[in-house]
This record gives structure tokens, C-alpha cells and sequence, in this order.
């Protein structure tokens, strides 16, 4: 059964008609070409498809396009701000946070709801806060000072 669906898209209004109990992450690469979240276990385990709603880090595969209505939705592709990377984006460029890159787009994600919600948290609430994010590669001592240098616990802000 299709539904118009009326949410805010990284910063524009957007309004979709379709199945309301569709993944949020399937629309967001199928229908609205937005590739930042990606697809990694399909049961919000892994963080890979991690969004912000309304400031709070989602999975994006495991909720329905229907719960996001009149609610504010980031992606990636809407954190840089007049072609400025946000200063997550540029702390994991600066201190090599990614390494294959599949999981950044979800691990930065995932950090700025945790910045969000503790604008200055210590380093054990980081590496909790970043725990359910996966990364094969073993890059998470340099995420976890990436995300130190942007909530001023440590490095260049």
C-alpha cells in the first residue's frame, strides 16, 4: 500500500510516494541515489548504513521509511556544508580514520549522533559509543582520535 511520505532530506523538504514499511536505506540508494549508506549485515549490527534522525544515529536498514515522517533526515551527503567538509568528515581525513573507506560513512555517522547527544565525551564513551560500528580493517585507533580531535579531548579540533 503507497503512502506519501513527507520528511526533511539533508536540509530540503522531501516527499516520496511508496510503501511506508520499505527500509529507510533501500530509498535512500534506490530511489533518492544517495550512496553514502551502505549496505553491511542488514540487521543493524554493523553500523554500515548509520544515518542521523532528527540528531540521533540510526540504522537505516532496519527502519521503515513510514517512522521517519515529518522528521529530519542526514546522510553523508548532507553533513559538508557549502562544499566544507563537516569537521568529522575532515579529522578522519586528517588522522587516515578509514583505510578500505566502506564503513566511514557509517562510523561518521554514528559519532555525530554521539557528538550530538555528549558534545565532549571521554575516551571510554567514545570507544562505547562507537562499539556496534564495524571496521574489518582495523582502523579504530584512528577513529577513536578523530573523534577525539573534534570533541576537544585530544589533538586539533
Amino acid at each position: 500500500m503507497r503512502e506519501t511520505i513527507r520528511f526533511t532530506l539533508n536540509g530540503k523538504s522531501t516527499s516520496l510516494s511508496t510503501d511506508p514499511s520499505r527500509m529507510l536505506l533501500w530509498v535512500l540508494r534506490t530511489d533518492l541515489e544517495l550512496t553514502g549508506p551502505k549496505y553491511g549485515c542488514g540487521m543493524g549490527l554493523c553500523g554500515a548504513c548509520t544515518v542521523l534522525v532528527d540528531g540521533e544515529a540510526v540504522r537505516s536498514c532496519v527502519t521503515d521509511l513510514g517512522s521517519v515522517g515529518g522528521k529530519r533526515v542526514t546522510t553523508i551527503e548532507g553533513l559538508e556544508q557549502d562544499g566544507k567538509l563537516h569537521p568529522l568528515q575532515q579529522a578522519f581525513y586528517e588522522h587516515g580514520a578509514y583505510q578500505c573507506g566502506y564503513c566511514t560513512s557509517g562510523m561518521i555517522m554514528n559519532a555525530a549522533g554521539l557528538l550530538h547527544d555528549h558534545p565532549h565525551p571521554t575516551r571510554e564513551q567514545i570507544v562505547e559509543g562507537m562499539e556496534g560500528n564495524l571496521c574489518r580493517c582495523g582502523a579504530h585507533q584512528r577513529i577513536v582520535a578523530a573523534i577525539e580531535a573534534v570533541s576537544g579531548q585530544g589533538g586539533r579540533p
